[in-house]
C-alpha cells in the first residue's frame, strides 16, 4: 500500500494511492478525527483505512494534487551518518561501533516534485540519496528482533547538504536545516511491499547521470540495529522518520566537486518504495 501528503485547492490533506495515479482522499473522509497521516499511523489504521475505502472511486489523480513531505510534520527526524563503507572511506571518517546520529528540522523538508532551494548563503548545496524510515508503533529501548514491527513504511530521502556550513565544525547540523533543501517522498510504502529478503536499491541521479548506487545488505548498521539504537536514548513515536544513511559518490567528494545548481533535477530511486524526484532553485533575497 502506498500514502501520501497533499495539498489541493489550498488545503492539506492525504490519502491512498492506488493503481499508479489514483488517490483516494482519506483526510476528506476522516479529519475530524484522524487530520494527518502521521495521526493515521499513530491510530493504527493504515490497513483498515485501506480496507474500508478500497471500493470507493477516485478522488483526484496525482497530477491535480501539489505533492508534501510523507510526514509533513515529523516530531523527530534522526539521520544517519557515514552508514556505507564506500561513503565512510571517501569522507575519510574513522570506524566507529556505534551510528553517528544527527537531526532534521521539518522546515527543512519538501515533497516529490517540489524545489530545493540553493539558499543565498553558499554555492555548495549537495545531494545523498537514502531511505527513509517511518515508525509507526511507539517503543522504547526496542529489540533488533523486533524493529520491523515498529516500522509503518518507507520512503525515498534526499539529505540535501549545505556542505560549507556542515564543515563550519563537527557538529552537522547547520548544513543540514536550511529551508527547502531535503526531499522526503513521494509517498510511504507499508512493508509488505517489499521483497521477501528486505533487500533495496538505491539510485541518485543528478540531471539523469547515475550518482550513487548500493544496496541496504551493504549498510554499516541495518535498518534493525538503527531503530534500536535510536530507541535506546529516546522513545520513538508514529511518525517518527529514521534517515538511514547515504552511499558513496557525493557531490563534495568528486573532483571536481558536483554541486548542484539551479535548473538541476535530483532523482533519489529505491526499488519497491517509487521515484523522488526535485528540481533545484536559487532562493533570492
Amino acid at each position: 500500500m502506498k500514502f501520501l501528503s497533499f495539498e489541493i485547492n489550498g488545503q492539506a490533506s492525504y490519502g491512498l494511492l492506488r493503481d499508479g495515479d489514483e488517490i483516494l482522499d482519506l483526510g476528506k473522509r476522516l479529519s475530524s478525527s484522524t487530520p494527518t497521516l502521521k495521526d493515521l499511523i499513530a491510530g493504527g489504521e493504515l490497513r483498515g483505512s485501506a480496507a474500508t475505502y478500497a471500493a470507493f472511486p477516485a478522488d483526484h489523480r496525482l497530477s491535480d494534487v501539489r505533492l508534501l513531505p510523507v510526514i509533513p510534520e515529523p516530531r523527530t527526524i534522526a539521520c544517519v551518518g557515514h552508514n556505507y563503507e564506500e561513503h565512510r572511506l571517501e569522507t575519510q571518517r574513522d570506524p566507529t561501533e556505534h551510528p553517528s546520529i544527527f537531526f532534521r528540522h521539518p522546515e527543512s523538508l519538501v515533497g516529490g516534485g517540489q524545489a530545493l532551494v540553493r539558499p543565498i548563503e553558499s554555492m555548495q548545496l549537495d545531494y545523498e540519496g537514502e531511505i527513509a524510515v517511518v515508525i509507526g508503533k511507539p517503543g522504547r529501548r526496542i529489540g533488533e528482533a523486533q524493529a520491523w514491527d515498529h516500522i509503518a513504511g518507507f520512503s525515498c530521502f534526499n539529505d540535501g547538504s549545505v556542505r560549507d556550513w556542515q564543515h563550519h565544525t563537527r557538529q552537522f547540523g547547520p548544513g543540514k536545516n536550511f529551508a527547502r533543501t531535503a526531499g522526503f517522498g513521494p509517498w510511504l510504502v507499508t512493508p509488505d511491499e517489499l521483497p521477501a529478503d528486505r533487500i533495496l536499491e538505491l539510485t541518485t541521479r543528478v540531471n539523469g547521470a547515475v550518482v550513487q548506487r548500493a544496496t541496504t545488505d551493504q549498510m554499516i548498521f541495518p535498518i534493525p540495529r538503527l531503530v534500536a539504537y535510536v530507541s535506546s536514548f529516546m522513545t520513538l513515536m508514529p511518525g517518527d522518520v529514521i534517515v538511514t544513511g547515504t552511499p558513496g559518490g557525493v557531490g563534495v567528494k568528486r573532483n571536481p566537486p558536483l554541486w548542484l545548481k539551479p535548473g538541476d533535477s535530483v532523482e533519489v530511486e529505491v526499488s519497491s518504495v517509487g521515484l523522488l524526484r526535485n528540481p533545484v532553485v536559487q532562493e533570492h533575497d
